[in-house]
């Protein structure tokens, strides 16, 4: 056999050799990588799933309890258990004519819970065993009233809640009628209008009127033959009431 056709033999040996181990290495490298990103996916659906299922406080207890090996006092351990959350409240209406209101919300049980009215702390009671509060005959002092709350369980307390604004109304709107008037014999259809407060529902014979910001308000109303009875009522956010009526005449 030729020296030289050893050679090349032997050479192309050699390259198919090499390009298996780069097959190899290449195959080793990537099974490596999808392991890497299996368990670093894994690790992130782990954490959410702690985090949904049982929160930022289960979250530091697991920290704390990892810590635990690296110099942290059991007593550092005992004051950093106890998150608390914000009590929720229930938020039911933004004004009303009443003076005194009940306050209610969900917090974790056996947690004091403080109410505090326009910066004040008016009251404390304490979470039931369904997680529930409740303040009644909470007063309210003025027209525009800020409500929020605080958790407190052995010398821990919570940051505030969402504050709850509620406006206080006690006066009924203002209502005119400016057109038509009592008794008056009109044609058919009319332009009923007037004036209220601003930011008030008005209607006439319960059909919803046009309001504008100032408090002019609209309406067109086709009138019956004979006598025809309209009553317009005017209605703020807090349920406050005004009404007006009159008769007009139409005759065709």
């Amino acid at each position: 056999m030729s020296p030289n056709l050893t050679f090349g033999s032997e050479y192309h040996s050699s390259l198919t050799m090499q390009k298996i181990m780069k097959s190899r290495l290449r195959q080793t490298t990537e099974k490596k990588t999808k392991k890497q990103l299996f368990f670093s996916l894994a690790g992130i659906v782990i954490v959410l799933f702690l985090l949904i299922k049982f929160g930022i406080p289960a979250l530091t207890n697991l920290s704390l309890l990892l810590s635990s090996n690296k110099g942290v006092s059991q007593e550092d351990i005992s004051n950093a258990k106890i998150l608390l959350l914000p009590p929720v409240m229930n938020e039911s209406f933004s004004a009303t004519n009443s003076a005194s209101i009940t306050v209610s919300g969900t917090a974790s049980p056996k947690q004091t819970i403080q109410l505090y009215v326009n910066d004040s702390l008016v009251d404390t009671t304490t979470v039931k065993n369904d997680s529930t509060f409740s303040f009644s005959g909470v007063n309210l002092t003025q027209q525009q009233n800020t409500i929020k709350t605080k958790a407190k369980l052995q010398d821990k307390v919570s940051n505030f809640s969402d504050t709850w604004t509620v406006t206080y109304i006690q006066k009924a709107p203002s209502l005119s009628v400016d057109n038509p008037h009592d008794g008056d014999t009109l044609g058919s259809p009319i332009v009923v209008r007037g004036k209220t407060d601003p930011d008030v529902k008005v209607t006439v014979n319960d059909f919803w009127a046009i309001t504008d910001s100032s408090g002019n308000y609209s309406y067109t109303l086709t009138l019956q033959n004979g006598d025809n009875h309209i009553v317009v009522i005017a209605t703020d956010a807090a349920g406050n009431t005004t009404r007006q009526e009159l008769t007009v005449k139409h005759s065709q």
